[in-house]
């Protein structure tokens, strides 16, 4: 017998196996939020199941993840009171699980969620046989009835009723839904399209007829940011020069940096806006957001006349500053993200927005009248409010006049900034996770590079160092650590991805050959263990020596983050450009039948195909390649090529400096005359060098 862990019962000592709660020790800090719950959470794994069929109990699984809202009110109205803790513990086995962790488990049950109800989202709430087959689901379920919803101990004493007494209903519903998720775990399936530009062409149309003219971006509230797609949409721009195109990720960059999604006092942008305006934010922030939206703006800013005086390039640097000041942490990787509310008194319940809003009574004593009344019309906050309890969200929908009202700005936004540090946080999800944090390697390496800021790229590499000493266990990725403490879950997919691109990335920016060889062991691994043998070009979520599931997850549809699939057909274009001609040959072919599979979704769901497009685009141009031949005696003409190359080259090229025969990208590239040479080429075929930045401007004028 041993004292119960978070049963909330003071020195009460623990009976049977099943009478405790084992989450104190989970490397999730969401699961840690619920270690001092009532309910007898468990982890998900095998003795967990096994305990559900030595019960002969249902599993009740519950999954969300840190800085989810909701998530943190069914915790607080449910699984903190110990009557609802009760009725969980006594006729279920009930189980914990952090989307973010485990990823592979959270597509499953949203699948089957979806299915059931026609909507997902979090908590997720699934009711499974002790073999992990779903039979009954839902998402947020109130302590009370409530808009047609039953209450959540309403639900439990029916489904166990129905477990009880109707195991045959059960079993049907289980079988079905077993079915349709196997079904939908298929994947892609063969087509007649190839990766054309016209093909592109036709996405793009259909994504720029479905644009929200007014307000920027696509669809309605909820309004997400369009990260990915907005990185294909700007290589289309580059590609085509349809100036339509450059305007619709114009709009939506403008609108989105000028609303409450975005924090105009620290930079980052929040989850999604709650209504069509950008405006009012769900508050949370996430690494992958901001990463994504980092190369976007970054792609942007580089591109845009007068740069240096762009909207694009001030939220390039607002959102770096954001990614590498609030979620670094002391190892190098970057935290998962902040929480949607603050809770205001340390057991009281969250309070969302509560850190980012103003009155203009604030705003007045923390500036004094004059600046303050200044401040409260420069940011949009009046007495009517625009949030919640006459409060307000800050905009910045216009630009300081001249250089005096910028300076104005400046001190404003540094004393605001001060003043919002006094108020209470909201919680940091401090779990590293490896994919989101390859994203950021990815974004923070490309803008570092192409706008001059060698910190961003130093940063992006420390980050690298980080995972491949902690992430990588005998040549492995794992998908989360906390604390340096790395879990147990395996790497799906997207860790692999993004981590390979990341370090491509790196090695482009800095010549390092070490990246260049890690990224290629991580490739060749992730291409043994996750492809489908059945199909070329067809990829699994998880590893071929995971834990089986009643499906082995594979998505093909790019959300919030792109799909696996799309994401690893980046990461072997780039690997097949600046690797040896065996690896490259096995690479691009290997990267062509991916897009071949993926050319289906850019056909029927544009939209929802942002990762495969911006891949695609890199794919039609061959991707371009610009070779920098250089030695210590032309450093400086070397250095001005690769300045005028990172400037100008479109998305998705491939870009190198180095010695001559230095790396597989420079073999039989020497210098020209002595004189330091660039090398053009679009696929296999190359342009004659040039050793000028006007001829390598001209060169890539067309590009």
């Amino acid at each position: 017998m041993r004292p119960c862990q978070g049963s909330g019962a003071g020195g009460r000592i623990c009976e049977t196996v099943e009478d405790m709660n084992r989450l104190g020790k989970a490397t999730s800090p969401y699961l840690r939020q619920h270690a001092d719950n009532p309910v007898h959470w468990w982890e998900w794994d095998a003795e967990a199941l096994a305990e559900a069929r030595r019960r002969d109990v249902p599993i009740l699984l519950s999954i969300g993840y840190a800085s989810c809202h909701w998530c943190h009110v069914m915790a607080h109205e449910s699984f903190e009171d110990e009557a609802t803790a009760a009725l969980m513990n006594d006729h279920f086995v009930c189980v914990k699980v952090d989307r973010e962790e485990r990823p592979d488990l959270d597509a499953i049950y949203m699948n089957a969620t979806v299915a059931m109800t026609g909507q997902g989202g979090w908590p997720m709430t699934s009711f499974l046989t002790p073999d992990g087959e779903p039979f009954y689901c839902g998402t947020y379920f109130p302590k009370h009835p409530r808009g047609g919803m039953p209450s959540f101990g309403q639900l439990l004493t029916a489904v166990s009723d129905t477990w009880r007494n109707r195991r045959e209903e059960v079993d049907k519903a289980s079988a079905q839904v077993v079915e349709a998720l196997r079904a939908q775990a298929a994947g892609l399936p063969d087509a007649d399209l190839n990766v054309s530009p016209e093909l592109l062409d036709h996405a793009v149309a259909a994504v720029l007829r479905d644009e929200d003219a007014e307000h920027g971006g696509f669809g309605r509230a909820p309004k997400f940011p369009p990260s990915a797609l907005m990185e294909g949409l700007l290589r289309s721009w580059e590609r085509t020069g349809d100036a339509a195109v450059r305007d619709v990720v114009q709009r939506a960059a403008d609108a989105m940096a000028r609303g409450g999604i975005y924090d105009q006092l620290r930079g980052g942008f929040a989850r999604y806006s709650v209504d069509n305006r950008w405006l009012i934010p769900h508050f949370e922030k996430m690494l992958y957001d901001n990463a994504q939206l980092l190369r976007a703006y970054a792609h942007l800013a580089r591109r845009t006349p007068h740069a240096q005086d762009s909207l694009a390039l001030r939220v390039t640097c607002e959102t770096a500053h954001f990614i590498l000041d609030d979620l670094g942490t002391e190892r190098g990787g970057f935290a998962s993200a902040l929480d949607a509310d603050t809770h205001l008194e340390p057991s009281g319940p969250g309070v969302e927005g509560a850190t980012y809003v103003w009155t203009p009574a604030e705003l007045i004593g923390a500036l004094g009248p004059i600046e303050g009344a200044w401040a409260a019309d420069f940011f949009g906050v009046t007495t009517a409010g625009n949030f919640e309890q006459g409060t307000s969200v800050l905009t910045r929908y216009r630009d300081p006049r001249d250089e005096a009202e910028q300076e104005r700005l400046d001190r404003a936004r540094e004393v605001l900034r001060d003043e919002r540090d006094k108020r209470p946080q909201p919680a940091r999800d401090d779990k590293v996770v490896t994919a989101w944090n390859g994203m950021a390697i990815t974004a923070l390496t490309e803008a570092g590079s192409a706008l001059g800021r060698p910190d961003w790229v130093a940063a992006a590499d420390r980050c690298a160092r980080f995972l491949l000493a902690e992430h990588v266990v005998d040549g492995r990725v794992r998908r989360a650590s906390l604390g340096g403490a790395v879990g147990a879950s395996a790497g799906v997919l997207e860790d692999y991805a993004w981590l390979v691109t990341g370090l491509l990335a790196l090695y482009q920016a800095t010549g390092d050959p070490e990246r260049l060889e890690q990224a290629q062991r991580l490739l060749d691994t992730a291409v043994e263990r996750f492809a489908d043998p059945e199909a070329s070009g067809s990829w699994f979520d998880t590893a071929d020596d995971a834990e089986t599931l009643v499906a082995r997850p594979r998505d093909p549809i790019d959300g919030a983050t792109p799909a696996g699939a799309s994401s690893l057909a980046e990461a072997l274009l780039t690997a097949a450009a600046v690797s040896d001609v065996e690896r490259a040959v096995r690479y691009r072919e290997l990267a062509e039948a991916t897009l071949l599979r993926g050319a289906i979704v850019l056909a029927r769901a544009p939209r929802s195909a942002g990762q495969w497009l911006t891949v695609a685009e890199a794919a039609v141009r061959g991707p371009l390649q610009i070779a920098i031949a250089s030695s210590a005696e032309n450093a400086d003409t070397a250095t001005e090529l690769l300045a005028v190359a990172r400037e100008l080259a479109p998305g998705g090229s491939v870009i190198l400096a180095g010695a001559p025969d230095s790396a597989p990208l420079l073999v039989d590239r020497p210098l020209v005359s002595g004189a330091a040479a660039a090398y053009v080429c679009r696929g296999s075929v190359c342009d004659l060098p040039v050793t000028t930045e006007k001829d390598l401007r001209e060169s890539l004028s067309g590009s």
